[in-house]
């Protein structure tokens, strides 16, 4: 009856297996490892401009396996008079090697100081620290996404920075790991977890710095702040997961700044949320550079939360109904948590007043009544007029 009855789990170390039931199941997975284990229509990749209507849509045919980078990301700290080398990577001679195969092409190798400006793909120079930059032109990688800063604390208490490395230097787009088989998957993860791996290794012992020293031996990992034994995430970022097939698709044409040739994006009436980030695809594996675009500030709606057929079954993040190019903005953090928070009320909702999702869609007034209890929960539907 297009339902999910029950989901069952395999605890990856003990083998054991617990079989959940519920009335409502919410797919919350990086890749959307349910959809293809329920056989709910979905998507994965590119779709092509005939299809979307898209200005950045792929030409030619649909690329189910162009999907952007995943990263492996690290927590990093720095002991100025330190050595904290670590081994050398497997394999480091491949990686510090490497030349991004895209189009537009690459700045050059991709463990550098340079990389390609996401806008417009000039090459752009990167200073390590910020003190490094003497002209202030270059971007400081360190601060760029430090978690936590030495100078708010006293100096006592001698605590370190604490930096998350997912830079363009660890970025892997060499294989999609959608639909793959197992032992794919495995190899493409451990490249990506090597290329990490190998960029810190770079870091300390090949980086050159403005005072002609080699390398930054301080550099350490922080596996207490990963939750890991070596330091690396538990997980690498996925960018970009299966989507489902939705009764209603946001494409470019309702976002994109310059495809809209509007200051405003679509409205939909159906809006469960806000978000707003530029169009922002990393490089692919189907070998495209950097596309980065402006997106107008947006809503959520309803209607990219219902599958065509399943009753029971919500997204739960960045598996919602868009397009590769509209994954660009939606994929972000807090998009996805207003996407899960608005899935599990809508649950919530559909049980209390033991109706379907598909009936709060189409019923006006029972749309209504469910984005009131959106709005006290605290939920935002809608951007102010003037921005």
């Amino acid at each position: 009856n297009d339902r999910i009855t029950s989901v069952t789990f395999e605890n990856l170390q003990s083998k054991e297996r617990e079989t959940i039931t519920a009335k409502y199941v919410i797919d919350a997975t990086e890749l959307g490892d349910l959809l293809p284990l329920a056989k709910v229509e979905y998507v994965s990749g590119a779709e092509s401009q005939k299809e979307t209507g898209e200005p950045h849509a792929v030409t030619g045919k649909a690329e189910p396996d162009n999907v952007q980078a995943l990263t492996w990301c690290f927590a990093l700290s720095y002991d100025p008079d330190g050595d904290h080398t670590i081994q050398k990577p497997k394999q480091y001679s491949r990686w510090v090697s490497y030349v991004p195969d895209l189009r537009p092409a690459w700045s050059g190798k991709l463990l550098s100081t340079t990389y390609c400006r996401p806008a417009t793909l000039e090459p752009r120079g990167l200073a390590i620290f910020q003190d490094e930059s003497t002209d202030g032109a270059k971007f400081c990688l360190w601060n760029y996404r430090r978690v936590l800063a030495s100078e708010n604390f006293s100096k006592e208490l001698r605590v370190p920075d604490v930096t998350i490395v997912n830079w363009p230097q660890n970025d892997y787009f060499e294989g999609n790991i959608i639909d793959k088989p197992a032992d794919q998957q495995k190899k493409y993860l451990e490249e990506a977890r090597e290329l990490s791996l190998s960029l810190l290794y770079w870091l300390q012992t090949e980086a050159s710095r403005h005072n002609g020293v080699t390398g930054y031996k301080g550099f350490y990992l922080r596996p207490d702040v990963m939750g890991t034994v070596d330091g690396l995430a538990m997980y690498p970022y996925i960018r970009e997961s299966r989507r489902i097939k939705s009764k209603f698709r946001i494409t470019e044409l309702h976002v994109g700044k310059d495809a809209r040739k509007s200051d405003r994006a679509e409205k939909f009436e159906d809006s469960v949320g806000i978000g707003h980030y530029d169009i922002d695809l990393h490089p692919s594996t189907g070998k495209n550079n950097y596309i980065d675009i402006s997106a107008l500030p947006f809503q959520i709606p309803l209607g990219a939360l219902l599958p065509v057929r399943m009753k029971n079954l919500l997204p739960g993040c960045k598996n919602i109904g868009m397009t590769h190019v509209t994954n660009g903005c939606y994929r972000v953090h807090p998009v996805e948590w207003n996407i899960g928070e608005s899935a599990g009320l809508l649950s919530a909702f559909c049980l209390e007043n033991k109706i379907l999702p598909a009936e709060v869609y189409e019923k006006k007034d029972i749309l209504a009544e469910f984005q009131n209890l959106l709005q006290r929960e605290g939920v935002e539907l809608t951007w102010p007029e003037t921005l």
